[in-house]
């Protein structure tokens, strides 16, 4: 998060499920969320977990049938978190209430810019964003789309939102849902891969408990090597591969593999789904 970034204005989180909550607790910890944050939830169980924060107005619908219009008439950031299929229905009910220069986010995947536009009333700022869920411990990295009534200024207060949850990549909604397959579903590859390290491990003999120190805490260094290093994966790996040793064996054994279209075709398999989703299928 940049050192100089700004105070926060009032915002809204419409659903704040499990990514609108991390996104609340990073900004919590941030600190910016000066203007405060209104959360609304459907339920009191889901609800009552968030109040008390600091700063922190936790809404449960179930009590309050009209919160998601009070959460939103007082804020300027609004993000919806609701599952995309409930969007539009949203999107008509908070509309009336809306400030004159509220900048509206969606946090649901597969609804387009022009979705949220073609309700919210004319002009009205829209962005679009694509987190993932590292956002719980502040590392996420979010893709965030501009439509085409949104300022650079607004862009900038949205990024300043999401840079207290880790880093912001700016990218045309073109490439949101590509954005998606590698960061988006990018944390669920980084535990398939250490659920067959820690797989192999215990098949070479080593307690589960050991196994998995092994495995979390190699990727946990490797990644906090690359993070601190000014070099490529690439030549990090090269690094560790001494010629005739034993892990220039094993890559070779994951190179004739050909990860690299096993990648490929993973991702453009989650692109198909991205883009069947956008669809309504």
């Amino acid at each position: 998060m940049p050192a100089q970034t700004p105070a926060l204005p009032p915002i809204a989180i419409i659903g704040a499920g499990s990514m609108g909550g991390a996104i609340l607790q990073g900004l919590v910890r941030s600190g910016l969320a000066v203007g405060g944050v209104t959360v609304t939830n459907r339920t009191r169980a889901k609800a009552e977990p968030l109040a008390g924060q600091p700063g922190v107005t936790s809404i449960a619908l179930e009590d309050q049938p009209d919160g998601n219009s009070r959460a939103v008439a007082s804020a300027r950031i609004v993000l919806i978190g609701v599952k995309p299929a409930m969007v539009p229905e949203l999107l008509s009910e908070i509309t009336p209430h809306l400030g004159p220069d509220a900048v509206v986010v969606s946090l649901a995947a597969g609804v387009t810019i022009a979705t949220f536009e073609s309700i919210l009333p004319a002009g009205t700022s829209v962005l679009r964003s694509m987190p993932n869920t590292p956002a719980v411990v502040g590392l996420a990295v979010t893709g965030l789309s501009a439509g085409t009534a949104a300022t650079p200024e607004d862009t900038a207060l949205v990024r300043a939102l999401f840079e207290t949850v880790g880093t912001v990549i700016e990218v045309p909604e073109s490439q949101i849902d590509a954005l998606s397959t590698i960061s988006g579903s990018g944390p669920a590859y980084v535990f398939l891969l250490i659920e067959e390290f820690l797989k192999a491990a215990i098949g070479k003999g080593f307690s589960e408990a050991d196994a998995r120190t092994m495995a979390e805490q190699t990727f946990i260094g490797a990644t906090a090597l690359l993070a601190a290093s000014d070099v490529d994966p690439a030549e990090l790996r090269r690094q560790v591969t001494s010629p005739k040793g034993t892990t220039e064996r094993a890559v070779a054994v994951l190179q004739d593999a050909h990860l690299d279209d096993v990648f490929v075709r993973a991702t453009d398999a989650a692109l198909e789904r991205a883009r069947e989703l956008a669809a309504g299928a």
